[in-house]
């Protein structure tokens, strides 16, 4: 059953924004200075199959996948407390969209193409949807996303911030709102 009546200081939190923007590197950071439980939906998937992203997008389908992010993402939404980070793709699905919005605080981490590119020697290797893609493809990619990641409560610009600027930014904005909304 979801609980609609948690207040904003117990709802999870869910990063969102393109892969290797820094979700979950910035997102542990926050749980950890909010004393928070932190949930990459990616590496959860990953132990619930017992392999990695790519071979699960290789042996049983991207479509399986999606289904079982879906699934595990609206669970972990209704829990309180909670800091979560999506896969770069998952957003895209509008039932997982709207049921963030609903349920949780969702943080658009934001990043210029320029910034992005040149992160995508370290990343592309572990990334599947990237795979066999130009970079011209990969920047329309990009590009299409930055439109659906455009729903969200709150949106921060990652380029040039180091992981803790990014997490402290983050966690100051959420105490103020959190004054401002509802004052203890």
């Amino acid at each position: 059953m979801i609980n609609d009546r948690i207040s904003l200081r117990e709802k999870s939190i869910v990063f969102i924004g393109f892969m290797g923007v820094g979700k979950t590197a910035i997102g542990e950071s926050v749980a950890k200075k909010l004393y928070r439980d932190f949930i990459d939906i990616d590496k959860e998937i990953e132990k619930e199959f017992n392999m990695p992203v790519r071979e699960i997008f290789n042996s049983i389908g991207e479509k399986a996948f999606r289904e079982k992010e879906k699934s595990m993402i609206k669970d972990i939404c209704q829990q309180k407390l909670k800091i979560i980070s999506l896969g770069g793709g998952a957003f895209l699905q509008d039932e997982i969209r709207e049921f963030c919005l609903a349920h949780c605080i969702v943080f658009f981490l934001d990043i210029s193409w320029e910034s992005w590119k040149e992160r995508l020697n370290i990343i592309i290797d572990s990334r599947p949807v990237l795979q066999g893609l130009s970079l011209e493809e990969i920047e329309q990619l990009f590009y299409k996303r930055q439109g659906i990641y455009s729903a969200h409560h709150s949106k921060m610009g990652t380029d040039n911030l180091e992981i803790e600027e990014a997490a402290d930014y983050i966690v100051d904005s959420l105490k103020l709102a959190w004054d401002m909304y509802e004052p203890r």
